[in-house]
């Protein structure tokens, strides 16, 4: 058995559980993300623990990235009596506005220790350039 030394989070689960906040399909939870510029990379990084690779899924369509995962019950034997459950489950989603500097042919996607990870390359046409000066001699001279 297991002790319960804090009531106050106990207050919270079972508000959290009588308000409905665990995600589902139609109403998804927000996922916790980090997103920065990381050289020619623009990196997203979303907790998702707990969650097998199987149940995520990215879509980009035109600019708008969306992620989705659900994370399940881990017991799935009628017997087991839940002490404790303070892991949300559920369906969770983000959605994210891209700006059209990225480029979303290219994204690269990696799981690791619960965090989900997107890199998506800065579109060349993006990128700074230097722009050539041509000289006197490269001027055409008109006539009157």
């Amino acid at each position: 058995m297991l002790m319960r030394t804090d009531p106050f989070r106990e207050m919270d689960r079972i508000v959290q559980q009588l308000s409905g906040t665990s995600g589902t399909w139609s109403k998804p939870s927000v996922m916790p993300m980090d997103a920065y510029r990381e050289g020619d990379e623009y990196v997203i990084a979303f907790d998702l623990p707990g969650v097998s690779t199987e149940a995520i899924d990215i879509d980009v369509e035109r600019n708008m990235l969306t992620v989705k995962a659900e994370r399940r019950p881990v017991t799935k034997v009628d017997a087991v009596k839940v002490e404790l459950s303070e892991r949300p489950l559920g369906v969770f989603s983000r959605q994210v506005v891209l700006a059209d500097t990225l480029d979303t042919e290219r994204i690269q996607a990696d799981y690791d220790a619960g965090v989900l990870t997107l890199r998506i390359p800065i579109a060349e046409r993006a990128k700074p350039r230097k722009i050539s000066i041509r000289g006197e001699a490269g001027r055409k001279q008109i006539s009157g």
